[in-house]
């Protein structure tokens, strides 16, 4: 994506992180209406819905936009020199944007209020280590999955992250700013999420690191940064 930045990956990144976010919102809404106080089956059927809803996303919008849907990943892609640096406010931008659109279209469905902020506390070293953790095996799936394999790698990771990880892997900072204003199952407190999204920067950064750690020597030399 070395070209000039268009109107249609910018609306593919807002499209894409407002289904995100209301596939997750709305399926941990439905999950704890059904689940009958089973938290453990909430969170499973929110993984489920997360899951398919991210292999079709990425599967539907990575030709148009690379489909980042994450703050963290395009600021990897502009280092890397994989998105141009003047793209990438832009770009997150339109997923900041998006992610409130998902918070508020979840709401809509289910006959909440639509202004809403999220009163649930998630913090603490163990949360922000886990979302490091999350944030940086993401990017080093990102990273090192086989041409055509990115979307059921990603989707399968985050998944299996719902459930080892302490803080259900947000890994996106997109994904943290969506979920402030919804009061419900997935949500997070404004006041826990500065931590969150420094533990996922700092993260992305680590998984970084660990893939030009594990590439061949004599790539590191000419490899793009």
């Amino acid at each position: 994506m070395h070209h000039r930045l268009s109107s249609q990956q910018l609306l593919a990144e807002a499209l894409g992180t407002a289904l995100l976010l209301a596939i997750v919102i709305g399926s941990g809404i439905m999950a704890e209406r059904l689940a009958g106080g089973n938290v453990a089956l909430a969170l499973l059927a929110n993984t489920a819905a997360t899951v398919g809803g991210l292999y079709v996303l990425i599967e539907v919008f990575g030709p148009i936009s690379g489909a980042h849907f994450n703050p963290a990943v395009s600021l990897v892609m502009a280092w890397r020199r994989e998105l141009p640096w003047p793209s990438l406010a832009p770009f997150i931008a339109a997923q900041l944007l998006g992610a409130l659109l998902g918070a508020w279209a979840a709401h809509a469905m289910f006959e909440l209020p639509l202004l809403q902020t999220s009163a649930k506390l998630r913090a603490g070293p163990a949360q922000w280590l886990a979302e490091g953790i999350a944030t940086a095996g993401l990017l080093l799936v990102i990273l090192r999955a086989p041409a055509g394999r990115a979307s059921s790698l990603v989707a399968a990771y985050i998944g299996a992250a719902y459930w080892f990880t302490a803080s259900t892997s947000f890994a996106n900072p997109a994904a943290v700013f969506g979920r402030m204003f919804s009061d419900s199952f997935a949500g997070i407190a404004p006041a826990s999420a500065p931590g969150f999204v420094l533990a996922e920067l700092l993260g992305a950064g680590l998984g970084l690191a660990l893939h030009h750690a594990l590439l061949p020597r004599a790539l590191t030399s000419t490899h793009t940064p």
